[in-house]
């Protein structure tokens, strides 16, 4: 019979090794001897699984622990035939009946923090074991001293399934069957001082409860999704990517504005109109499920898993096949920077710093209050590698935009004198963090050749869209935030004054193709104040739109390619609020109107015209013809394809038209004006080029042989096709 001090520790749910007594087991001299704990029951029977015939009675010995011995020589798949209290009967198989789940070399490798998708046997995975269907329970919580998964299969008893430790990697594992897709779960995790601290949600779950509820449900695994050389060509470096960044939750809402849209209203609303658009990709704002909706997604918890805002993982699914048969690439933000630090969460996940770091000056995050990843740890690094292997081969996600990569690369980061702690050279890089980086980006380039990484990251660190091998961090693109910066604080300016800080808008071209450029203007310059980008533009009402899409025509014939936030395309008038839709009524009025359509038709000649993406990333794709002009504010420039395309980009960022205004080109012919910010058909003035073309004259000008006469708009962006 089982020990008394074992009988109190397993009814007090504080036994460590509980499948050293539960189940079957052999005594000393000989005999098998089952036990179990089934709080409720009345009677237990042990019944073959094979033969169905019963095999041994057990007896109650205290509060729903029963026991007893077995006339049989050798072990045998067993179930338990239990009567409960009500008088039902039901048959059930025992957890403690079944071997481990975690085979030696997934040990071996979670051990060493080298397994590539541990997502595959960590969390809560459905599964057939010895032929009974049910679910495997496994958690990384090495510092623990017991575990127990809790959920609405077991009444949230912490004392029914506590689980096994695998030692050599610190896992706790449990199979449970019966448990199915649907059951909420969480685990019960006891420190090793003995406190038990409050029940967390899965590291590992597929699936969450919509907040403010927080237990994680069991799931399906998605399938692994064949690569594509479709996708891997439309997300290449000579390909024209135009992004569009949407926040789900406030794109459009319904039921006057109280509810979101769930996964198949946006697959029926979003997809059309981005594609009618012209976007290539969509960006989504984090989907990963996240306590809190003021922090847009970006403090998550639940890492593997959609969020439930917008209905289960199976219509993530469907939205990201969509977008695919649509011709729209998908990418996610994804923040490894920092995580929340909400009890349910990964903080102080088995009573000690598991996840994060443990002093302040390295994992705390004084911005954002959250914690910071260790990344210095294997096991950490591994499972934040794997959570973007997962998106991406699990979803057939195109790439993952990645969040604060400058508060990652730097230990004083947002950090006064004596707040950090320099690196093992006494230096500020944060040299964990660049080797997980690195890591990460080289493990996608090896197993998910198609999926791109773009960094949002702020510095003049070196080489962030660059291959690892030749000392880059590997990232495929890289955010020009000095571009967005410099090129905003140009246009907020009155444009009487702009003569003065031209190098604003040209500065950008000194150290364009240093790094894969994205030129975002993303939500980050529309929230907290800063206003909308309508109403950072200086003038009248007329101005402030002539103004703006002057703007988005000179973007657009800039190297790099393209993001622009959700409401921009129409000129949203106020900025950016997550909790209401954005204010599609603005459409009713011509202005808005106008935006709309310049926005669509500068997507689809972008995306027509090779010369304005081919090259991008080559100093020989951009030619100056005019940096110099500032007294006119005036910038003209040229654009190479590889076949000998060429478009000729002008803006004007004054108010006064130019006429006769003369610029060089470099070859002769006719030059078609494709695109004329002014037009009326955007609610412009329509000054322009009569018969909407221009001959090249044999007048050297600008330096080039040749050059054009031309009647420049007020606030306006041209953009001219060569044709011999």
């Amino acid at each position: 019979m089982l020990s008394k001090n074992d009988l109190e520790l397993i009814l007090g749910a504080r036994h460590n090794d509980p499948f050293a007594v539960l189940g079957m087991h052999a005594a000393a001299d000989g005999v098998l001897w089952v036990r179990a704990f089934l709080p409720g029951a009345t009677a237990v029977e042990v019944i073959s699984a094979s033969t169905g015939r019963l095999r041994g009675k057990l007896g109650l010995r205290q509060d729903g622990f029963f026991e007893g011995p077995l006339k049989a020589a050798e072990r045998f798949p067993y179930q338990l035939r239990v009567t409960w209290e009500s008088g039902e009967q039901a048959l059930v198989d025992d957890p403690y009946r079944f071997p481990p789940i975690l085979g030696e070399t997934d040990v071996w490798l979670l051990g060493e923090g080298s397994h590539l998708r541990p997502y595959e046997i960590l969390g809560a995975r459905q599964r057939e074991l010895e032929g009974v269907v049910g679910t495997s329970f496994a958690v990384w919580a090495p510092n623990a001293s017991r575990v127990a998964v809790v959920g609405d299969f077991n009444f949230w008893d912490n004392r029914r399934h506590a689980m096994r430790l695998r030692r050599e990697c610190g896992v706790w594992e449990i199979f449970l069957p019966g448990v199915l897709e649907g059951a909420c779960y969480k685990f019960e995790v006891r420190a090793s001082n003995g406190y038990t601290l409050p029940l967390k949600a899965d590291p590992y779950a597929l699936r969450s409860e919509l907040r403010p509820s927080t237990a994680s449900v069991v799931s399906h695994l998605p399938e692994l999704v064949p690569a594509s050389a479709e996708r891997q060509r439309a997300n290449g470096l000579d390909q024209p990517i135009s992004i569009y960044e949407v926040h789900l939750g406030s794109w459009r809402r319904k039921n006057e504005g109280r509810d979101w849209l769930d996964w198949d209203e946006l697959t029926d609303t979003l997809i059309p109109y981005a594609q009618d658009m012209g976007f290539s990709h969509l960006e989504l704002m984090p989907v990963s499920e996240h306590p809190f909706d003021g922090s847009w997604g970006y403090q998550s918890i639940g890492l593997y898993s959609p969020t439930a805002r917008f209905g289960d993982p199976h219509g993530f699914q469907r939205f990201v096949d969509r977008c695919h048969a649509a011709g729209i690439g998908l990418l996610l933000d994804w923040v490894p920077a920092h995580f929340p630090s909400d009890a349910h969460g990964l903080a102080n996940f088995d009573g000690t710093h598991l996840y994060e770091y443990a002093d302040p000056r390295e994992g705390f995050h004084q911005d954002w209050n959250t914690l910071i990843y260790n990344f210095g740890r294997t096991e950490v690094r591994n499972f934040l590698v794997a959570n973007a292997l997962f998106w991406l081969e699990r979803y057939n996600v195109d790439g993952l935009r990645v969040d604060a990569v400058a508060s990652m690369l730097y230990r004083d980061y947002s950090r006064k004198e004596g707040e950090w702690i320099p690196n093992a050279f006494g230096g500020r890089e944060n040299l964990e963090a660049i080797a997980f980086l690195k890591r990460m980006n080289e493990v996608i380039g090896g197993e998910r050749g198609q999926a791109i990484t773009l960094a949002e990251e702020s510095t003049s660190y070196p080489g962030v869209s660059r291959p690892t091998y030749s000392g880059g961090l590997g990232f495929h693109y890289k955010w020009n935030m000095g571009w967005m910066h410099d090129t905003l604080s140009y246009m907020a300016r009155d444009p009487i004054h702009r003569k003065h800080h031209q190098n604003e808008m040209t500065f950008g071209l000194v150290y364009a193709f240093t790094e894969n450029f994205v030129l975002p203007l993303s939500h980050d310059e529309v929230v907290h104040g800063k206003g909308s980008l309508l109403d950072k533009m200086p003038g009248d009402r007329w101005q402030k739109f002539a103004n703006l899409r002057a703007y988005y025509g000179f973007m657009f014939g800039h190297p790099g390619k393209k993001l622009l936030f959700m409401g921009c395309e129409f000129a949203q008038s106020k900025e950016w609020n997550h909790d209401q839709s954005l204010d599609w009524h603005l459409l009713e009025y011509s202005e808005h109107q106008g935006m709309q359509r310049l926005v669509r038709d500068l997507n689809h000649l972008y995306r027509e015209m090779p010369a304005l993406y081919e090259r991008d990333f080559e100093p020989g794709g951009f030619e100056w013809v005019d940096h110099n002009d500032a007294d006119n504010s005036v910038i003209s420039f040229i654009r190479h394809g590889k076949n000998g395309q060429m478009m000729l980009i002008l803006c004007n960022f004054t108010p006064a038209p130019r006429e006769q205004y003369r610029v060089g080109v470099p070859r002769a012919g006719v030059y078609a004006e494709r695109l004329n910010t002014d037009s009326t058909y955007y609610a412009g003035s329509n000054i322009g080029t009569p018969y909407g073309h221009a001959n090249s004259q044999d007048v050297p000008w600008h330096g080039k042989p040749h050059s054009l006469l031309l009647t420049v708009p007020p606030l306006a962006t041209l953009m001219f096709e060569w044709k011999a």
